[in-house]
C-alpha cells in the first residue's frame, strides 16, 4: 500500500525514476479500487459515478508515474504516446514499462534501488 499512497503524494511531480514495483503496485492497487467501485456503483445504482469521479481524480497521478517509469529506462515521457498507436501503441508501452530500469544514474536522476549493478 505504501507504493500507491507514495505515488499519490507525488501527484504531478513528472521528474525522477519510478521503479517497475512502484509503477506495478500502483496499477494493481489502483485496478482493485476501480474494480471495487464499479461493484459499488452498481448496488448503489449510482454507475458510474463512483468510478468516475475516483479515475480523475488519479489520472494526474497515474500519468506521472508511468512519465517516471518511462524515465527510469532512459526514455522521454513523451513515449507516453506511443500507446496512442493503434493495435501494436498499448503492447510497445506495457513492454516498455516492464523493462528493467538502467542500473546508473541516467539524464533523469539516480536509479531509485539507490545501488550500483
Amino acid at each position: 500500500m505504501n507504493h500507491y499512497t507514495d505515488v499519490l503524494k507525488k501527484y504531478a511531480d513528472f521528474s525522477g525514476r519510478a521503479r517497475r514495483q512502484e509503477y506495478w503496485m500502483f496499477s494493481l492497487i489502483q485496478s482493485i479500487i476501480a474494480i471495487a467501485l464499479v461493484i459499488l456503483d452498481f448496488v448503489l445504482g449510482t454507475l458510474p459515478i463512483l468510478t468516475v469521479v475516483y479515475a480523475l481524480g488519479t489520472i494526474l497521478p497515474s500519468l506521472a508515474v508511468t512519465v517516471r517509469r518511462l524515465h527510469d529506462i532512459g526514455k522521454s515521457g513523451w513515449w507516453y504516446f506511443i500507446g496512442c498507436v493503434p493495435f501494436i501503441g498499448f503492447i510497445w508501452l506495457l513492454v516498455l514499462t516492464a523493462t528493467a530500469g538502467q542500473p546508473q544514474p541516467n539524464e533523469y536522476g539516480a536509479d531509485p534501488k539507490g545501488y550500483h549493478a
